[in-house]
């Protein structure tokens, strides 16, 4: 139960009322704190909180029993306590981008100046210099010298806490396992970059489908929305990868039943080792015809010599093990070889001999 602070703790809390001048916040404690309603409106006079809101606050001080806090202090009404307790207590404060000067920007802080440099202005989307002249932007002071004379500040670390926070907030809805969805930002050799509430996720190339991608626009376009499933998390370095095929139902679950042993198929040969051919035999499904079943080749024959990805090749199944993702073959006589062979065999005599066109030329 929170009932003691000091002069700049933070913690997140809840809005309990929204008044003319005044929004109380929940303090855990059978008590309130107060905020000065002014923090939240726009230029139109619009408040952007309302009860139940949740909100990070700073803790400035006790005035007349009253637990007075801040989302940042105001520029233009802060005096120098109050600028020195916001350095004090990291409070962010409220500054007027007054002008570019060498190596950074002169910033007014209430009745004071400070310095930003060019490092730290900006974060994620740095602008150009003018771009933040003549704006009023949030800083931490990093630096209060010389009763206030030298002050320095910095916009970055403002927008690295914000990203910190939005992270670890993702962290806990964006999980390993979590089904969640997403846009296709852009698309790469690779794969495709997908955003998640804000965040950028890589959907690799191979978790597209079960089928084998050559192209993973061939599967999604940019702008498209996904239901995607999260398999790897790294927080630390900010790296997320999807699978689009862990939500499709997995081809291989069938396989014994679709190509049970003796089944003949007339397949293409997608991949080529040096141990023998992968054959598609169906979306997602390919089956090994190992070198030693090819006639008249030996081990050391180069097989990207002999065959080429995308060829036909009929084969017969030789062994099935689903489980595994394996499926044996062996080359077998091409439906076309077959229908010849059954037009040979029906092309005999009724008494059964086989058809000589000569010996019928005679009967005539």
């Amino acid at each position: 139960m929170i009932n003691r602070f000091n002069i700049g703790d933070s913690f997140e809390t809840t809005v309990v009322a929204v008044t003319d001048t005044t929004v109380f916040v929940d303090l855990s404690a059978k008590s309130e704190g107060v905020i000065d309603v002014a923090e939240f409106k726009d230029a139109d006079g619009n408040v952007s909180v309302k009860e139940g809101d949740k909100i990070k606050v700073f803790f400035t001080g006790e005035i007349h029993g009253e637990m007075r806090f801040t989302t940042k202090i105001g520029g233009s009404s802060a005096d120098d306590t109050m600028i020195e307790n916001a350095y004090k207590g990291g409070i962010p404060v409220e500054g007027h981008v007054e002008a570019e000067i060498k190596g950074g920007f002169e910033v007014k802080l209430g009745g004071k100046r400070a310095f930003c440099p060019y490092s730290q202005m900006g974060f994620k989307d740095k602008k150009e210099p003018a771009f933040y002249v003549g704006k009023t932007l949030s800083f931490i002071i990093t630096e209060y010298k010389n009763d206030g004379k030298d002050i320095l500040v910095s916009n970055r670390k403002i927008g690295e806490s914000e990203y910190a926070n939005k992270l670890g907030k993702l962290a806990t809805q964006i999980t390993e396992g979590a089904v969640v969805t997403a846009t296709v930002e852009s698309i790469e050799k690779f794969g495709a970059f997908v955003n998640i509430q804000g965040f950028r996720a890589l959907l690799p190339i191979s978790e597209l489908s079960f089928d084998r991608v050559a192209d993973a626009g061939e599967v999604v376009e940019v702008g498209q929305e996904l239901n995607v499933k999260v398999i790897h998390t790294d927080w630390k370095n900010e790296r997320v990868s999807v699978s689009l095929k862990a939500l499709l139902r997995d081809p291989w679950e069938e396989a014994a039943e679709k190509f049970p042993v003796g089944t003949k198929v007339d397949g293409k040969i997608s991949k080529i080792m040096d141990f023998g051919l992968f054959v598609n035999l169906d979306k997602g499904i390919d089956g090994l015809v190992h070198i030693s079943e090819l006639e008249g080749l030996s081990a050391n024959t180069n097989l990207r010599k002999v065959y080429k990805p995308g060829q036909e090749m009929s084969v017969v199944v030789e062994k099935v093990d689903a489980a595994a993702k394996r499926i044996s073959l062996v080359p077998a006589t091409s439906k076309e070889q077959d229908d010849t062979a059954a037009r040979y065999m029906s092309s005999q005599d009724d008494d059964g001999e086989t058809y000589n066109p000569f010996a019928a030329l005679l009967k005539k």
